[in-house]
């Protein structure tokens, strides 16, 4: 997943901080849009990003 947080630093021009919340955004758009059945396969996919929001330091 960390393939995909580069490409959206890369890409969009967005700072780590941003591409993780990035994909916050797209894993809660994503889990009120599937059957309720396909939420684990979700939460695995984006449980590989690896830090969330809420582990990043700001301070850092």
């Amino acid at each position: 997943m960390d393939d995909l947080v580069q490409q959206l630093k890369d890409r969009a021009g967005l700072t780590e901080d941003q591409a993780l919340k990035a994909l916050d955004t797209m894993k809660d758009y994503l889990m009120g849009k599937v059957p309720p059945m396909f939420s684990g396969f979700v939460d695995s996919f984006f449980a590989k990003a690896g830090k969330t929001t809420d582990e990043i330091d700001p301070l850092a």
